[in-house]
């Protein structure tokens, strides 16, 4: 039996993301990234005596929200909870958060897959509320080693979503934040940057190993510190073989010995110790005295579900069941965002066939937005002009190299028409006889290429298609190969 056939991976993640609000969870002042620090701050988020916090409503607004997209149930009644630790970047000594009464709970996000049978449910446990805190700044050069704290980010508003222990890969746990990402971004709750700390992952990972009869567990250690889901993917790999050395060396059992939190050291590839795990008794969680319980009235709820629209899952169904797209082809598409997935409905409700369209905005659109650093809404060639130029190449009047020179015309003169176009590019409707005298001279130029396909090589025509196109470059290969194909076999 190999090392990996020995255990089972148990790994579940809690995802900490930066609501889209324009002020902090409890006081006015800005959550903009980027300001120079210490200065969005006011007694609130500093912790000063007296300071009292003023719940923020749009933060409620898209918690709920989140939470229906994840198929949770929305609390009645939520509250306030202080956290209690101490640390440089937490000025008032606790943090404000929700502990056994979370504003969601219980839900659930489907991973997409091929079929059924290989579909993922990964269950979500909660998903609260949470101010953030500071940001710990090291300065380490030489001579001048010090730590110095911005309170800007204390306060922002967070949701941490806790799912269960049901990953059993560091490939299922990149699918599972690669969707939930996605998810976050349609909601529009989230801009889930990573890079600037709107979304961080914290993953909770241990072994189940078989013997006999009994299951055995690894203590359960949880990794922070991974900055992109490769980083999660990658530490959880490494995190994995090295609690799977440790048990073939020790033994030691979850209870045995106490929860651990290692971080994850991007550049050496390893995670290291960084303290024992706290317990949720360590925190010493309280009501928090200045806020009061929040009601959640089911018509706000309501109101919210109504506001959903299709989310990543419904619109891949959509594209594969009504526009016959494969599952990968409509992945690509909907994991672009919603925009994109309007600009291929919108072509295809112009007229364009919907797999032409998707092959289309595959290559050549999603190529020129990354070259120009455009998004889709700035790209000059409307969905509507797309749909024109795939429409005019399925009715044969020039082919699809043509037709991607006509793509990037537009996208240096946005004001010509097709026919405007065409005439800058001189392409020119080519009719069967020209074709058909094109043909007898290419045959009759390459006798050669004529035994090879008499001797049962077809693909030797393949050659005569670059001939053509210098000969007339207005000509559709597809028709050439076909009339020398039958006049050779005529």
């Amino acid at each position: 039996m190999s090392d990996r056939a020995a255990y089972k991976i148990i790994i579940g993640l809690e995802v900490h993301v930066q609501l889209a609000t324009e002020s902090k969870l409890f006081c006015g002042c800005s959550t903009k990234f980027g300001a120079p620090p210490n200065t969005q701050v006011c007694p609130v988020c500093l912790g000063l005596p007296g300071a009292l916090p003023v719940m923020n409503q749009r933060a409620i607004e898209l918690a709920i929200r989140t939470g229906l997209a994840l198929n949770c149930q929305i609390a009645e009644t939520t509250k306030w909870d202080r956290k209690n630790y101490f640390y440089p970047d937490l000025p008032k000594g606790y943090q404000i958060s929700q502990f056994d009464q979370p504003i969601c709970f219980e839900g659930h996000l489907d991973l997409p897959a091929a079929d059924a049978e290989q579909s993922k449910r990964v269950r979500i446990i909660r998903a609260h509320l949470e101010e953030d805190a500071g940001k710990s700044m090291h300065d380490e050069v030489a001579g001048k080693a010090d730590s110095r704290i911005d309170l800007n980010r204390t306060g922002p508003p967070l949701l941490e979503i806790v799912s269960y222990p049901d990953m059993r890969s560091s490939d299922e746990a990149k699918a599972y934040l690669t969707e939930l990402r996605l998810l976050l971004v349609y909601l529009g709750v989230s801009d889930c940057n990573m890079q600037e700390g709107s979304l961080r992952v914290d993953a909770n990972v241990n072994l189940h190993i078989e013997e006999g009869d009994q299951t055995l567990a690894t203590p359960i250690v949880e990794v922070k510190n991974m900055n992109s889901f490769r980083a999660v993917e990658r530490a959880l790999e490494y995190e994995v073989q090295r609690q799977w050395s440790a048990w073939q060396q020790t033994r030691i059992q979850i209870g045995q010995a106490p929860k651990q939190t290692r971080g994850w050291d991007d550049e050496a590839g390893v995670t290291v110790t960084q303290r024992e795990k706290e317990e949720s008794a360590d925190y010493r969680y309280f009501p928090d005295p200045d806020l009061v319980p929040l009601k959640i009235a089911r018509s706000t709820v309501q109101a919210a579900q109504a506001e959903l629209g299709l989310l990543p899952a419904a619109l891949r169904e959509n594209l594969q069941s009504e526009h016959g797209l494969k599952l990968y082809d409509a992945d690509v598409i909907v994991s672009q965002g919603r925009e994109l997935v309007e600009y291929f409905l919108t072509a295809v409700k112009a007229g364009a066939p919907a797999k032409r369209i998707s092959s289309w905005i595959q290559q050549d659109v999603l190529r020129t937005l990354k070259e120009q650093d455009w998004t889709i809404s700035s790209l000059p060639v409307s969905a509507q002009k797309l749909a024109e130029l795939v429409s005019a190449i399925e009715a044969g009047q020039f082919d699809t190299s043509r037709g991607k020179e006509v793509f990037q015309y537009w996208c240096q003169h946005p004001e010509a028409d097709l026919a405007a176009a065409r005439s800058a590019l001189g392409i020119i409707a080519v009719d069967r006889g020209e074709i058909e005298t094109l043909c007898r001279e290419l045959l009759a130029e390459n006798p050669h290429i004529v035994e090879q396909v008499r001797g049962g090589n077809a693909k030797a025509l393949g050659s005569l298609m670059g001939l053509a196109r210098k000969k007339n470059p207005n000509a559709d290969p597809r028709q050439v190969r076909e009339l020398c194909e039958k006049m050779i076999n005529g």
